[in-house]
């Protein structure tokens, strides 16, 4: 019995050890995360930022990147704006960069309902997608940011998202780095460090962030015009039946998501634009915004009465989940919304009523697959995958 009790223990022993060898052969088989450089990986000599492919044709941007002091824009500054925005120093707890919840390989957008700040605080809506930022005359959600100037240091200095806490604290603790001062130097002709500076250059590589190169820009012939009257020979029969019916009188896609852009016609006339820019803080001027009937009630009434930034849908189908707190998961959810979904709220769009009340879309199934089709045109995978726009903290 005693014989039999030692082989029992044995047994167990040697089943043990071998489990234990099965599971660290297992965890050291696992993929190990990605490590990240303390100081940036960048060229010798910086990428071309100033040349965009568009449709074919090259564009020279440098006039379009601009920022409210008119700095010029340079290869230079723009490398020291991507370090920037990818450099978890810019948090008090060197835990988020701005790349924590724009990912490029999402269209610069985070693939969560609402995204998690320094110490895992979680905000109160979802990261919208930075792309073309240019063509957009407001930013945010509430469109509180009128320029990506504007825009740049808000989450920098929120108290949910990156935390830091004063100017002087952010600039001391970038020019204690290695790297800063000289990319500064070669951005500005001055080591100093300054936080408009870091705006600038911040502006500078958010403007560069073009997405030009879809399958639509491939199919269309810009000189020609209105995107509406052009038949590209690179669509499919479904992604043609899908460009019609966004463009048709009955679905009234193109109205609010206009112009190459695909976003909200917030400039001086257009339909969601006010009456001059020195009158944006006026509630009656949606600045981009509209209620497109979520919500009966609001916990969050975004620019008031529910209004919400009409976004560009631009590599919307990487953007997901969708709408300013995520409720919706896929393209699908939205179409649905806008099928048989449209609550009718007193502030609710115009173009969704019918005789004063809400008037659904009732889309068939295949219409919601057309369109879906056609919406997937506009992803632009140079933008998501270009090492020029990517971590430099991370080799590539």
């Amino acid at each position: 019995m005693k014989n039999s009790t030692i082989l029992s223990v044995k047994v167990l022993f040697i089943l043990c050890a071998t489990a234990v060898m099965i599971f660290s052969a297992c965890k050291k088989s696992q993929p190990t995360a990605t490590s990240r450089s303390e100081t940036p990986i960048l060229p010798s000599t910086p990428y071309e930022y100033l040349a965009v492919e568009e449709g074919g044709r090259t564009m020279d941007i440098t006039n379009l990147i601009h920022d409210e002091s008119n700095t010029m824009v340079s290869n230079e500054s723009v490398t020291l704006g991507r370090v920037l925005f990818y450099d978890t120093k810019l948090s008090i707890n060197n835990t988020i960069s701005c790349g924590s919840c724009h990912k490029q390989a999402l269209g610069f957008a985070d693939n969560v309902a609402a995204s998690i700040g320094f110490s895992d605080r979680v905000t109160p809506r979802n990261s919208m997608a930075i792309q073309n930022a240019v063509h957009n005359n407001n930013m945010f959600w509430d469109s509180r940011a009128q320029s990506p100037m504007e825009l740049s240091m808000m989450p920098v200095f929120n108290h949910l998202e990156m935390g830091m806490e004063t100017d002087q604290m952010l600039e001391s603790k970038l020019a204690a780095t290695t790297y800063y001062p000289e990319l500064f130097e070669k951005a500005f002709g001055s080591k100093q460090i300054t936080k408009n500076k870091i705006a600038l250059a911040m502006t500078h590589f958010v403007n560069c962030l073009f997405s030009k190169q879809s399958k639509f820009d491939e199919g269309m012939t810009f000189t020609l015009g209105n995107p509406a009257d052009q038949t590209p020979s690179n669509f499919s029969p479904l992604e043609l039946e899908g460009k019609k019916l966004f463009f048709s009188e009955s679905f009234k896609c193109s109205e609010c998501h206009a112009g190459d852009n695909f976003s909200a016609p917030d400039f001086v006339g257009g339909g969601y634009g006010g009456s001059g820019f020195g009158n944006n803080n006026d509630p009656s001027n949606p600045r981009g915004t509209a209620n497109i009937g979520l919500d009966f009630v609001y916990k969050d009434n975004g620019r008031g009465e529910g209004k919400f930034k009409i976004p560009s849908l631009r590599n919307i189908a990487l953007t997901g989940p969708y709408m300013h707190d995520g409720r919706f998961k896929t393209l699908n959810d939205v179409l649905n919304h806008y099928s048989h979904g449209i609550k009718n709220h007193p502030s609710l769009d115009d173009k969704f009523k019918a005789n004063g009340v809400a008037k659904p879309l009732n889309m068939s199934e295949g219409e919601k697959m057309a369109l879906i089709s056609f919406l997937n045109t506009l992803t632009d995978y140079n933008l998501t995958t270009n090492p020029k726009f990517s971590d430099p903290f991370v080799a590539h």
